[in-house]
């Protein structure tokens, strides 16, 4: 999936962010609240964990639905203030507008099928935070066909989990077969559960091969990655000292041919200096000149 279709896909469901349009004051809050919204996209995650074990208490999770949801407030209130184009923004992130709205039932104390529903929906907010806080890693998939790649992998281990359960008995189904095949594929190999026969093993065996090409790949591709990013600021600065470079040259320049012309300016006053009479400054000269005039 290209970056384009990424973002269009973002904006469809309500996870859109800052319009590239709008100005660069609402560019700034954006990337301010991307973290503290990364934080509370945790919490909500750990929030579904406490309760679907059923620990903690009816304050502690009121108090949490109430924080949750203060979070939400905060951070529309903050950009619609900061943009623009406040209809643009509602459009684009309307998700955030349907969590505000829709709980405060919850925050109310409703326990019911509804509230469940709410909070659960806020789990797939946390997705969509962790989508658009999560810049570095999407220029990650886009470069080199990475995502393609992790999507064959994701497909492989799929398939290779359903194929080694009807291969083997050992397998008592699907999940514990992707299960093995994640753990495999990854070179970790826990040995809770292995292959019994021998297509099982082979099978093992060919996706033990797979497995090291996969991750090396994969691990060559971020390190590109990385290294591209530090070569293209060390580009950047290069770049800048020659711009600056370039600017003293024709500062010297400047000041060379400024001089030239000033030397020219001077030899030719001096020429001139030179070139007039002395005849008023020369006390010989001025004697012969008394002498010859018949008015003296």
């Amino acid at each position: 999936m290209s970056y384009e279709r990424h973002h269009s896909l973002l904006f469809r469901l309500g996870f859109g962010g800052v319009s590239p349009q709008e100005n660069a004051r609402a560019k700034r809050w954006s990337k301010r609240l991307e973290w503290p919204m990364l934080l509370l996209a945790m919490w909500i995650l750990v929030d579904w964990y406490l309760r679907a074990d059923g620990l903690g208490t009816a304050i502690s999770h009121q108090v949490t639905d109430w924080l949750i949801w203060l979070g939400f407030v905060t951070e529309l209130s903050l950009m619609l203030y900061a943009v623009d184009d406040r209809r643009r923004y509602l459009k684009h992130n309307w998700m955030s507008l349907v969590i505000i709205i829709a709980g405060l039932p919850a925050l109310w104390g409703v326990q019911s099928f509804y509230a469940g529903a709410i909070r659960s929906l806020r789990l797939l907010v946390m997705l969509g935070i962790l989508f658009k806080v999560s810049r570095d890693l999407r220029s990650i998939l886009a470069r080199h066909n990475l995502g393609t790649t992790l999507l064959v992998c994701l497909l492989f281990l799929f398939i290779s989990g359903f194929l080694i359960a009807a291969l083997d008995p050992a397998f008592n189904g699907p999940l514990d077969g992707i299960w093995w095949a994640w753990v495999t594929m990854t070179t970790v190999g826990y040995g809770d559960i292995v292959p019994s026969t021998n297509e099982g093993r082979l099978f093992g065996s060919l996706l033990i091969l797979i497995g090291i090409c996969m991750f090396s790949l994969l691990t060559a591709s971020f390190s590109v990655f990385f290294i591209e990013k530090d070569e293209g600021q060390i580009a950047e600065r290069e770049r800048q000292n020659l711009n600056r470079i370039t600017r003293l040259e024709n500062r010297l320049d400047n000041i060379e041919h400024q001089l030239e012309y000033m030397l020219v300016l001077l030899e030719k006053a001096q020429d001139k200096v030179s070139s007039e009479p002395t005849k008023k400054g020369h006390p010989e000269q001025a004697a012969l000149d008394k002498k010859d005039d018949p008015s003296a």
